[in-house]
């Protein structure tokens, strides 16, 4: 099964709403997170600390994806759809640079 920013967004919206619903509208914490997140993938970039196997622990795929963790969760607190706007923002981006290649052009490894 395929993982979009519109499945992460709605699962991460999920789980709040059925863990920490109070937490849900909480814009300036997950900012907060969010530049935690950045420094801490600043330092696994500079040390070059990949995963190896599955231990993701420490590494610069963990530190990722926390920033998208976040990421989400701040446009969720807006009721943005992340998949529309990055769609949008590349059409825009298209004109502006002269790209010619569009995101429906590039398929799904299935």
């Amino acid at each position: 099964m395929n993982l979009t920013i519109r499945k992460m967004q709605k699962y991460l919206k999920e789980k709040y709403k059925r863990t920490k619903p109070e937490e849900m509208k909480n814009t300036q914490r997950y900012f907060l997170k969010l530049i935690e997140e950045v420094g801490e993938l600043a330092e696994v970039i500079r040390k070059d600390k990949r995963m190896e196997g599955k231990n993701i622990k420490g590494t610069i795929e963990e530190e990722l994806s926390d920033v998208l963790y976040y990421v989400l969760m701040i446009a969720n607190t807006y009721d943005i759809d992340l998949e529309e706007s990055f769609r949008i923002k590349e059409e825009l981006n298209s004109i502006r640079y002269g790209h010619t290649l569009k995101i429906d052009d590039i398929q799904d490894d299935d």
